[in-house]
């Protein structure tokens, strides 16, 4: 794991910036934003839309139990779709409801609003469309979007924040997906992928102060789509070479179905590694695979001198939560 204090402040400015509604520029600089957002339209016109910009219909019960079905609803962009899979089972939706129906013992009605494309700020939306499905469980993967378009960290994490509020005060637990690493993605030349990799890392721990704080528990997506996407890029990337392969589908699914199962509570919360000051814990979740976020207190308190305490724990990749 390779973190730093300053990757901290950077999650500290940036949700501070949001609060305030500031720009959050200052994590990399303004000429090298605007390096970047060129590098990503270049990156976009070499990618181009081999799947078009939906992907396969989704919703439905899944698991062939009794009961009352659980409500599941995505949000997000178009990983939360699963843009580039061949048909329903291989998106991440059914994916992680096929699996909470067999931790479940129940069936699972999901309701996918994600939309391909998506930033940050048209959350708002697809919020409202998720709260007519009732859901009780959210999964909201964020923040690919929000890198590749003239959205500033803060303002990303201002519409977050205010996405998981919402859910959560009609009851839904919610998990969010964070930054995935940008820099993995081949279209990207170099110098600029290391910038992406450093701007999509700093806005996935900002995205986990900001949950936090709502009242969500994140997975940090970076290493999931960082060290194994770049050691299996065949594999683990789609035709697109930016999307998941169906194989990448299945691993980010994996990661994230033990926590949603904890948020249900059909699972027992993992035991913490240790606490730590929630600026802290979202950066070094940003370096790692799987690594859940989500609040704690320590002594009896939720704050301490450095703002509100959290606690950090690793999912292994790709295990299911009755092998964790």
């Amino acid at each position: 794991m390779i973190w730093t204090p300053g990757a901290a402040r950077a999650a500290r400015r940036i949700a501070a910036g949001a609060a305030v509604g500031g720009g959050g520029l200052t994590a990399l600089g303004a000429v090298t934003y605007g390096l970047l957002l060129a590098e990503a339209e270049l990156a976009r016109r070499i990618v181009g839309r081999p799947h078009g910009m939906e992907g396969p219909p989704s919703d439905g019960i899944y698991g062939d139990f009794g009961g009352e079905p659980i409500r599941l609803v995505m949000l997000g962009d178009s990983t939360s779709v699963g843009l580039g899979t061949t048909g329903p089972a291989e998106t991440p939706g059914v994916l992680i409801a096929t699996g909470l129906a067999v931790i479940a013992e129940r069936p699972v009605r999901l309701t996918v609003v994600g939309k391909s494309g998506a930033a940050s700020a048209e959350l708002d939306e697809q919020v409202e469309q998720a709260v007519e499905s009732t859901p009780e469980i959210a999964v909201i993967f964020i923040g690919a979007n929000d890198v590749t378009t003239r959205t500033l960290p803060a303002q990303a994490v201002r519409h977050l924040g205010k996405a998981v509020r919402r859910l959560r005060e009609v009851g839904v637990e919610v998990i969010v997906g964070t930054c995935p690493d940008l820099g993995t993605v081949r279209p990207i030349a170099q110098p600029l992928r290391w910038v992406t990799r450093r701007w999509s890392r700093r806005l996935a721990a900002a995205q986990t102060v900001c949950v936090i704080e709502a009242g969500g528990r994140t997975v940090a997506f970076a290493d999931l789509l960082g060290a194994e996407f770049t050691a299996n890029p065949g594999e683990m990337f789609g035709p697109d070479q930016y999307h998941p392969s169906a194989q990448g589908y299945l691993q980010i699914a994996y990661a994230v179905l033990p926590s949603v199962c904890t948020a249900f509570g059909l699972w027992p919360e993992p035991r913490p590694e240790r606490s730590e000051s929630i600026y802290l814990a979202a950066a070094m979740a940003a370096e790692e695979p799987g690594a859940e976020v989500s609040a704690t207190q320590v002594a009896g308190r939720a704050t301490g001198t450095h703002g509100r305490w959290a606690m950090m724990f690793r999912r292994r990749p790709g295990v299911l939560p009755n092998d964790a």
